[in-house]
């Protein structure tokens, strides 16, 4: 009986996968694939800058009467359906769109994508794993559009019906996700480099401040821009003045002697005319670019405790840095459309420090 050698097993091994390839290839070519065959490519390791990656089509892909994706091998009974949420709104409304989508979709036994708009504000700066549904295809998927209130809602756990469900809105409460919150901080970690570069701010404080001492850094975040004209002119409300950041950092003061306070601003100039530095023990950290607020975020996050005035920009550093926190509470009249809107009990998390705002300049 013959006996192929080891060379010759190796020559019709190779010539065998030069061939699958090569009819691999002609078939995409020619798009002779199954019409409703959907690939989904996922990254299965964590690459730098790169969370998940797209959901794609072959050529021959079914599409509806109408154009849009017939998404059958997403929508069958063995699969749960995807979800998405529409991105609005800036870097801290995004992370509160992620973790209420991430939610829901945990919660109603759905799968959650994220659109490409969302994963270029979040992914250079977070690991997120939740992956990217690729634009075009977004663009076919017969969506469900579902608009979110800012806080949870009973029937909000009872969407399982829906196979392709696009949330709108502005959510931005612990109440969709504070039972996964060990999840949320994971979604949300930073990116090696990220967090470097904040270490790296933290450190040189430390050698140039700390003269030997334990510091505790708190980390101050005063949202002024827009704010400062929108908040009396359309909602009957305030931003943070002079006299609530004395108080905060008093607050801090008092109880920890080696406190730093670390500022980071998108009204810069206003802080250093409004926040005392003549103790050594503020440092005004970032540009206020709202247009890359990576650097500032990460440096919040890396403080132990938080000062945070309004928005959800200074939320979002809170939770993530854990600690203590003190915020801006009571800062729009009784009678503000904008309370409609938000609700600061499903805003705020309960242990954290509200000190109430000065509305006496809305009643002149």
């Amino acid at each position: 009986m013959w006996v192929p050698s080891h060379r010759q097993l190796c020559w019709a091994f190779l010539g065998a996968s030069l061939l699958s390839i090569t009819s691999f290839f002609f078939h995409l070519w020619k798009g002779t694939f199954s019409p409703n065959l959907v690939f989904s490519v996922l990254c299965g390791k964590q690459c730098p800058g790169i969370t998940q990656v797209a959901l794609f089509c072959l050529p021959g892909t079914s599409q509806g009467p109408n154009g849009s994706l017939t998404l059958h091998n997403l929508t069958t009974s063995s699969e749960p359906g995807i979800w998405t949420i529409q991105p609005e709104g800036r870097f801290g409304n995004q992370m509160g769109q992620y973790a209420t989508l991430y939610a829901l979709a945990k919660l109603n036994g759905k799968q959650a994508f994220i659109l490409p708009d969302m994963h270029a504000t979040l992914a250079p700066i977070f690991k997120l794993t939740l992956p990217v549904l690729d634009a075009e295809v977004a663009a076919r998927v017969p969506w469900h559009h579902y608009p979110l209130r800012d806080w949870m809602a009973e029937e909000y756990a009872h969407l399982g019906g829906r196979d392709t469900l696009q949330f709108t809105g502005y959510p931005c409460s612990w109440t969709f996700y504070h039972h996964l919150r060990a999840e949320i901080l994971r979604e949300f970690s930073l990116h090696r480099h990220v967090r470097e570069d904040a270490q790296a701010f933290l450190h040189w404080v430390r050698r140039s401040r700390g003269k030997g001492r334990k510091l505790t850094f708190v980390g101050v975040h005063v949202r002024r821009g827009d704010y400062v004209e929108v908040m009396p002119k359309h909602w009957r409300g305030v931003v943070a003045d002079r006299t609530y950041l004395e108080q905060a950092l008093a607050w801090f003061r008092a109880r920890y002697p080696n406190a730093i306070f670390v500022v980071t601003s998108n009204g810069m100039k206003w802080c250093q005319e409004n926040i005392d530095a003549s103790r050594g023990d503020v440092v005004f950290a970032g540009d206020g670019d709202e247009t890359a607020p990576g650097s500032d975020f990460a440096l919040l996050t890396q403080c132990n405790h938080t000062i945070m005035t309004i928005g959800t920009f200074g939320y979002w550093a809170a939770y993530l840095a854990g600690g203590q926190t003190i915020y801006l509470a009571n800062y729009t009249l009784p009678d503000s459309q904008f309370l409609y809107l938000f609700k600061p009990q499903a805003a705020f998390l309960p242990e954290w420090v509200g000190i109430p705002a000065d509305l006496s300049p809305l009643l002149h």
